[in-house]
């Protein structure tokens, strides 16, 4: 598969803005992955699926992500000039990043056999600026999956033909994979509540029925 270095270049040469960083991957792993920026993210999906060498025709896997706002520590090559001499090192730096929801796509080419790209993309926050280009007009496979990450993390896809809950009911409130989210004590679906559940519905019994 094309090496990430040049699907950068590739993609800013064909989508004009376009913003794509390439995200290494410190596990065992070792998947690095491209983010790309909202505004751009369909035009540049499209680039991916119709380009003939690369033909990402099929979106295996989307999931969401909910991060913190996180202290991120890099490694980066720093030259110093010593008595005329100039050598290279090594320095960390920490730089802040702010909390998002993120969106995972796996793209893979079943034309020509290759995959995955994991691409990328982020929201502005996790309260007020949580939508993002649905990817589903590229590649219909993204459609439930889009609205499974709508359901349990809040990110609003724009463009999305059938935007709505795949897991809760309508009317559920919050979204049960944000890692602030708190249960509640009884659920309107539980008329009968048991084990873990009832425990925390007890809070609400009068004492005469808690005591029986």
């Amino acid at each position: 598969m094309i090496a990430l270095e040049e699907l950068k270049s590739r993609i800013a040469a064909a989508v004009s803005g376009a913003q794509v960083e390439i995200i290494p991957n410190p596990s065992l792993a070792n998947q690095p992955s491209i983010l790309l920026d909202g505004p751009h993210a369909r035009a540049v999906a499209r680039f991916l699926r119709d380009e003939p060498d690369l033909a990402f025709d099929y979106a295996s896997n989307v999931t969401g992500v909910d991060w913190p706002e996180r202290v991120i520590k890099e490694k980066i090559k720093v030259k110093k000039e010593t008595g005329g001499v100039v050598s290279e090192t090594e320095e960390t730096i920490e730089r802040k990043t702010p909390a998002c929801l993120e969106v995972v796509y796996h793209l893979y080419s079943m034309a020509l056999r290759h995959g995955p790209l994991v691409v990328r993309l982020r929201t502005g926050d996790r309260q007020n600026d949580v939508a993002l280009p649905s990817l589903t007009p590229v590649w219909r496979s993204c459609e439930f999956q889009e609205r499974e990450v709508f359901d349990l993390f809040g990110v609003i896809f724009q463009g999305h033909h059938d935007l709505r809950r795949l897991l809760m009911w309508e009317g559920f409130k919050d979204h049960p994979m944000r890692k602030d989210y708190v249960a509640p004590d009884d659920y309107e679906y539980e008329p009968t509540p048991h084990d873990q559940t009832l425990e925390r519905a007890r809070r609400h019994y009068p004492q005469e029925a808690a005591q029986s």
